[in-house]
């Protein structure tokens, strides 16, 4: 184990039985977090990008079931017990959820869901507890934490229980942070909030995986990208080096449909023409090759493994673009 991970993904998969067929939506994911990073999971609504990481929390619906290996600090999550899991979850490692409107508890105080966990779990007395729930809304950027305490999460605006939720995942100071989707729905000031959030824990050093469609967002706070497609990563690159020269024709695609300062008024953003596969759909070959302009039939017929295209850079394509290393 590189001492400097935190958590070690391996070969994980994850798939859901329906009406007794199993459903692929995770296949072979290899991934790493060192400590103090971001590293931002991308691609669009049905990637497998939730699904990968409930799953390192034991977290996914009852008809879910995973494989492989989930390290984090060297300890196996994939297959522990509910008790393990728990002095992890939460503790060394925390998630925050895209919808805190659902994902906070309606008819508990603020103050009750911050403290929740630590008293529960006898981590600190009920006035430390206090204490630090009154720190860790500041640190969210929650003005008058005192009158929040006492508050119920529909009392407050989107951005503030995004906060919120951010602070009930800071409140045993985790050392590592899964965000979610943390700025869907908002406006992009509260969204700028949120981030600031973010960036201020990260310089502490923390250590984010930032699950986004966004890569407005990625931008702005990530370090390394992870590019994810019909369940697979397709490419890992440095933020920089992706957003300068895409390697795998979707990320390409996916950058492409981002609007620029720089383009006439009249231009037309990119798209990415066709659909991806459908939840268990069979499929020979590179599952983006139907919507790949530059498929061959080595693509439509043979799967194309994540290899190393270039320092820090990988990509599951048999013909990448050229990011100017070793393809």
């Amino acid at each position: 184990m590189a001492d400097d991970w935190l958590l070690e993904l391996d070969g994980v998969s994850v798939e859901f039985t329906d009406s007794g067929q199993a459903v692929p939506a995770v296949r072979d994911v290899s991934l790493q977090v060192r400590a103090a990073e971001c590293l931002a999971v991308v691609g669009e609504s049905g990637s497998g990008k939730s699904q990968l990481f409930l799953a390192c929390l034991g977290l996914l619906a009852d008809n879910g079931t995973a494989r492989g290996s989930v390290r984090f600090l060297g300890e196996e999550l994939l297959g522990a017990s509910e008790e393990a899991l728990n002095r992890v979850r939460g503790l060394g490692l925390s998630l925050v959820l895209q919808d805190p409107m659902n994902s906070l508890t309606p008819h508990l105080r603020i103050e009750r869901l911050l403290t929740e966990r630590v008293l529960d779990r006898g981590l600190m007395s009920p006035a430390d507890a206090r204490h630090r729930a009154l720190e860790a809304l500041r640190t969210v950027g929650i003005d008058e934490p005192d009158a929040r305490l006492r508050q119920f999460p529909h009392e407050l605006s989107g951005g503030m229980r995004q906060r919120v939720a951010i602070a009930v995942a800071l409140m045993t100071g985790p050392r590592l942070l899964i965000a979610d989707e943390p700025t869907t729905a908002l406006d992009v000031t509260v969204q700028a909030k949120v981030l600031t959030v973010l960036r201020a824990l990260r310089a502490d050093g923390l250590a984010i995986v930032l699950i986004t469609h966004d890569l407005g967002v990625v931008a702005g706070l990530a370090e390394r990208v992870a590019v994810m497609y019909a369940g697979q990563v397709v490419e890992v690159a440095s933020t920089d080096d992706l957003f300068a020269a895409p390697a795998h024709p979707y990320a390409a695609g996916l950058l492409a449909s981002i609007p620029r300062l720089s383009d006439r008024i009249a231009s037309r953003l990119g798209a990415i023409e066709g659909q991806p596969p459908r939840p268990g759909e069979i499929v020979t070959g590179c599952p983006f090759a139907p919507r790949c302009a530059a498929a061959s039939e080595v693509c439509r017929e043979v799967a194309p493994a994540l290899r190393a295209i270039g320092p820090g850079r990988q990509a599951a394509c048999h013909a990448p673009f050229s990011v100017g290393g070793d393809a």
